[in-house]
């Protein structure tokens, strides 16, 4: 598929007179790279985590200290149990990472995965809190309203710091 688009060269202007005026234009072509023969779909591929359970699935590091203080106070703050917990080092966490369209190794950041559709950051932290006991559920409300670039800076700053200020632990502590 081939695309032209008239844009012009250059920042100078020329002077020509009007029946010499050209139009230079740029050419940008691309094409669709075919689906490789080894592609999975992931969203198939996990799907049996759903037929049995709609829950979604909470993924998280099991070896960082503060990862697993959220853990356990979500499970304290969800008389419901609404939502299932899962390490993102553990196989199904890997599955459920590519799915999420995340690498298999990328631990960096909590996932919310629904049956149809996967948060990470602070969106994820935000859906999450949808889902336990008041008043968490409002909270969630009026931090939507942050802007998602300032939620998931300071995010990242807890993120990439979470193993100096709270530690880690050796294996997963938390097992449902």
């Amino acid at each position: 598929m081939a695309l032209a688009l008239g844009v012009p060269v250059g920042c100078a202007r020329l002077r020509a007179s009007t029946a010499a005026r050209v139009r230079p234009t740029v050419v940008v072509s691309a094409n669709l790279a075919p689906p490789r023969g080894d592609a999975v779909d992931w969203v198939a591929g996990t799907s049996s985590f759903f037929e049995q359970d709609s829950r979604p699935i909470m993924l998280f590091d099991g070896v960082c200290n503060l990862c697993n203080g959220g853990v356990r106070f979500v499970r304290n703050n969800d008389r419901n149990r609404s939502i299932r917990f899962e390490a993102l080092q553990s196989e199904a966490g890997k599955k459920l990472l590519r799915r999420s369209g995340r690498a298999p190794d990328d631990i960096s950041s909590v996932v919310l995965v629904e049956k149809e559709r996967s948060y990470i950051k602070s969106e994820a932290v935000l859906k999450i809190m949808e889902y336990i006991d008041l008043p968490f559920p409002q909270l969630a409300f009026f931090l939507q309203f942050v802007p998602l670039f300032i939620r998931d800076f300071a995010y990242d700053n807890v993120a990439n710091n979470r193993y100096s200020f709270f530690g880690r632990s050796d294996s997963c502590e938390i097992i449902e």
